[in-house]
């Protein structure tokens, strides 16, 4: 029998999501360890892992880290259904929107998180629900502060660049709609590129300052199509003038 794939995240993590669904979407039996940010980073070191970020999957005596080295592996161990088109034009597409979704969508999401999260730590219990930590959530959250503060510096979640994310949104959210409407996303079996987008998307939508800009576009609705279930959800709380950007995109729609 084959060795149990054993996937490394860290609860609420959008790229780990974004894996869970791609061993789901393959049908592969693996067991999740859930860790603590920031702390994290030791765990991945001493379990092998040449990086110290999530999601870290091992597999058939491989370590594999970031989700879209991910989504080529598991396509090569375990090629149906498929997370790439067999066409290559198809394909080519659904790898640019894919590394978009990687390299410009992922860390504003997590940005904004952060720095919500440091203005009301509270919302971060609802983000570990049916996480098994080792501590109990509530008492993880209770002493979370450092842990916050520490996670929003290092994924550089400062006021200034939020509002610049914020700000940028509305584009974000024109071309993933465009995506949709062209077929590069949102077809009747997910792929790589969905999966990867998507889950940013979704974690925005747990945001209730951002989610009402969001949830009824294209983008939001394929958002909850891919992943119904997100743990998770932030109260309003960002400063009321950054979000003037999405009200005016709103107004505009």
């Amino acid at each position: 029998m084959a060795e149990r794939a054993t996937l490394f995240v860290i609860p609420g993590s959008h790229p780990a999501m974004t894996a869970r669904l791609m061993l789901e979407r393959k049908g592969i039996d693996y067991r999740r360890i859930d860790l603590i940010p920031v702390i994290s980073k030791g765990v991945l070191r001493a379990a092998g892992f040449p990086a110290a970020t999530v999601p870290a999957l091992r597999i058939r005596g491989r370590k594999l880290q970031g989700s879209r080295t991910i989504s080529r592996e598991l396509d090569q161990l375990v090629p149906e259904p498929p997370l790439f088109p067999a066409d290559p034009d198809e394909r080519s597409k659904v790898e640019a929107a894919e590394r978009w979704g990687d390299e410009t969508l992922q860390a504003p999401a997590r940005r904004i998180l952060w720095n919500a999260l440091r203005r009301d730590r509270a919302a971060l219990e609802s983000f570990s629900q049916g996480a098994k930590l080792g501590v109990p959530v509530k008492m993880a959250v209770k002493t979370g502060a450092p842990i916050v503060a520490l996670s929003a510096r290092l994924n550089d979640a400062t006021d200034e660049n939020v509002q610049a994310d914020l700000a940028a949104l509305p584009g974000y959210l024109a071309m993933i709609d465009a995506w949709i409407a062209d077929g590069v996303l949102g077809g009747p079996s997910p792929n790589a590129a969905d999966l990867q987008i998507s889950t940013s998307v979704r974690l925005l939508l747990a945001v209730d300052d951002v989610r009402p800009a969001i949830a009824s576009r294209p983008a939001g609705q394929l958002a909850e199509r891919i992943v119904p279930d997100y743990p998770g959800r932030v109260p309003p709380i960002l400063p009321l003038e950054w979000l003037k950007p999405l009200e005016a995109e709103q107004s505009a729609s």
